[in-house]
C-alpha cells in the first residue's frame, strides 16, 4: 500500500465512523421525536376529554343550583303569602274585636260544681238556646288571646317554610 494512503486511512475511518454515528443520532432523533409527538397528542386528547367532562359536570351542577334557587324562591313566595294572609286575617279579627263587631266566648263546663255555679245540664222547655252554656270574654283578654294565636300562627308558618327549605335541599 501506498504510505500516503495509510496515513489517511485512520482519518477516513474516523470520518466514516463520525458520519455513521451522526446518522444514527439523526435516525434516533426522528424516531423519538415521533414517539414524543404521539405522546403529546395523546396527552392533549386526554386533557381535552377531561376538560369537556369537567365543563359538562359544571353545567349540570349549575342547572341543578338554578332549579333549586327557583324552587326555593317559589316556596319563599308561597310562605310569604301565607304569612301575610294570616297576618291580614289576624288584623281583621283584632279590628272586629275592637269595634265590638265580634265577641269571643268560652264554653262553660256544666258538670263543674267546684266553680260554685251550677248550670243545668239540659235546657228547659221555655229556653231558646239549645247549645252549651258560654261566657263572653273581656275585649282586652280577647285581644291578648288573638295576639298569642297570631304569634303561634307565625311560628307555624315559619316552621313550614323551614321544613320546605330542608326538603328542597335534601332532593
Amino acid at each position: 500500500m501506498n504510505p500516503a494512503l495509510l496515513r489517511f486511512f485512520p482519518i477516513t475511518v474516523l470520518g466514516l465512523l463520525l458520519l455513521a454515528t451522526s446518522m444514527a443520532w439523526k435516525v434516533q432523533d426522528w424516531r423519538y421525536g415521533r414517539v414524543l409527538a404521539e405522546q403529546a397528542r395523546a396527552q392533549a386528547e386526554t386533557l381535552k376529554q377531561m376538560t369537556a367532562a369537567a365543563a359538562a359536570s359544571q353545567h349540570k351542577e349549575t342547572q341543578k343550583r338554578l332549579a333549586l334557587e327557583q324552587q326555593l324562591s317559589t316556596s319563599e313566595q308561597t310562605h310569604y303569602r301565607a304569612l301575610s294572609d294570616a297576618q291580614r286575617d289576624q288584623d281583621r279579627l283584632r279590628d272586629r274585636l275592637a269595634t265590638a263587631d265580634v265577641r269571643l266566648s268560652v264554653l262553660l263546663d256544666a258538670d263543674d260544681v267546684a266553680a260554685g255555679c251550677t248550670v243545668p245540664a239540659t235546657t228547659g222547655t221555655g229556653g231558646v238556646d239549645h247549645g252549651a252554656s258560654r261566657a263572653r270574654l273581656d275585649p282586652a283578654h280577647a285581644q291578648r288571646i288573638i295576639a298569642i294565636t297570631d304569634a303561634g300562627d307565625r311560628g307555624l308558618i315559619a316552621l313550614q317554610a323551614c321544613q320546605a327549605y330542608v326538603r328542597a335541599l335534601g332532593r
